[in-house]
């Protein structure tokens, strides 16, 4: 991608960061701009469809035919944001997608000496080498490739006691033994070298590849490191649905499986008889007045529209489309339920569910997870309360442009925050959380 004229904005390239979300269904890339205490002006967002073969399961297929679908949504971001961005961090996501939370009893030979940095260094590395060989187990085993090759995406300390204690930041204080809950993610190298090559061709400087999930939940916390969230966030995206829990602002993990928007289409598509656009079509405006829409504005909008609209008030039609919806939603629901019965370090399931990504806008998912009882056989103390996320669920991040960002934006505000924390950890290695953010930098 050649570098582009673009009208001139008055502000810092360097202050400059994009989120690029390269999604199974679409690719979205926010631009932002850095404001003071660590807020985000969104000044640019564009928005490009993909063609079906260049994403399976969240993960990219197809190199070239990705790149042309980025340079199309980064050219509607730049023109709207009149900069060029450079600086991005890339979101992965994907049923190869290890993203855990061990914990690690740790006993100190000198209790009476403090904790120093070098020694806490020693200790994260050696969780991340241990977290790592098990996670590169996990895939030989999935994959039946022995030699698979992983790199660490994102960590973090979820929480940290010493001799009992509770504490934010290790360093200096005394004591025997370290309880540390540590969060991990890895993810096969062929699917990052193929992130990296994408940001090669389109001249971008990646500045980190980040876990989704673990992205919305920083979106979700803002600046507020010791907020006492908790919550699981659902991404559901074209490909994949991806979980992450989050407990007293620590992420307890994350988890993917591959259900997501198309698998639904597919089942209407498949019920009807009829081919995949239609069957897209008829899915997102299933529960739409079509007719009184004030985005129809052409007469082929309304034709468009009324079309949709006869098909879907057949009601033999609209029967079978509910149908197929209902049978693809319980095997969802199931890949739910496994899913958050693997995360075993809490004792109780946080009681709410925040829902984001394109796939999310579905009615029929969101009635799914607050009317049925796929949640009683886990440990909720009550039915979970659903919420759909939106642009104003997020702390310190404002958009300034007219365009609506609604819950399928959500995880491209994450990138940016994840990239405002690797840049502030870059810019400001002093202080305490920035030094233990130091250590847990790949």
């Amino acid at each position: 991608m050649e570098d582009k004229e673009v009208p001139k904005r008055k502000v810092n390239p360097e202050n400059i960061i994009l989120g690029l979300d390269i999604g199974t269904e679409f690719v979205k890339a926010v631009i932002a701009a850095k404001g003071k205490d660590n807020t985000l002006e969104i000044i640019g967002v564009g928005k490009a469809h993909q063609s079906m073969g260049n994403m399976y399961d969240g993960a990219i297929a197809d190199i070239p035919g990705v790149i042309s679908v980025c340079e199309k949504a980064l050219s509607q971001a730049e023109d709207q944001a009149g900069v060029v961005s450079k600086t991005t961090v890339v979101g992965i996501a994907g049923e190869l997608v290890k993203g855990t939370t061990n914990t690690v009893h740790y006993r100190r030979k000198n209790g009476n000496k403090p904790i120093t940095e070098q020694e806490m260094e020693l200790i994260v590395q050696k969780i991340q080498e241990n977290a790592g060989e098990k996670a590169k187990r996990e895939l030989a085993d999935e994959t039946d490739n022995p030699d698979i090759q992983v790199r660490l995406i994102n960590s973090a300390i979820v929480s940290l006691t010493i001799d009992g204690y509770k504490v934010s930041n290790p360093v200096g204080f005394k004591g025997s033994e370290l309880i540390i809950q540590f969060y991990t993610a890895f993810a096969p190298l062929v699917h990052i070298s193929a992130i990296e090559k994408v940001c090669t061709e389109l001249n971008l400087d990646l500045l980190a590849v980040a876990v989704e999930p673990f992205a919305v939940c920083r979106a979700c916390l803002g600046d507020d490191l010791d907020a006492n969230f908790s919550a699981i966030v659902m991404d559901i995206g074209g490909g994949t649905t991806d979980i992450a829990v989050v407990d007293d602002g620590g992420v307890e993990g994350t988890k993917m499986f591959g259900i997501g928007g198309r698998s639904f289409t597919h089942q209407i598509a498949n019920q009807l008889d009829i081919d995949f656009d239609l069957a897209e079509r008829l899915k997102l405006n299933l529960d739409r007045d079509l007719l009184s829409d004030p985005a129809i504005t052409t007469i082929a909008d309304a034709a468009s529209a009324n079309e949709l609209a006869t098909y879907i008030e057949n009601s033999d039609k609209k029967q079978a489309i509910y149908k197929a919806l209902d049978s693809n939603i319980d095997v969802w629901l199931s890949g739910i339920e496994i899913a958050l019965e693997e995360f075993t370090t809490t004792d109780t399931l946080p009681g709410k569910i925040l829902l984001c990504g394109g796939g999310a806008g579905l009615v029929a998912l969101q009635e799914a997870l607050a009317t049925k009882d796929w949640w009683t056989e886990l440990p909720f103390s009550r039915r979970p309360v659903v919420h759909l996320l939106d642009d104003i669920d997020i702390p310190g991040i404002d958009n300034t442009t007219d365009v609506d960002l609604d819950y399928s934006y959500i995880t491209a505000f994450g990138l940016l925050r994840v990239a405002l924390d690797t840049m502030t950890d870059t810019t400001e290695p002093t202080g305490l959380r920035a030094k233990i953010a130091k250590l847990l930098q790949n």
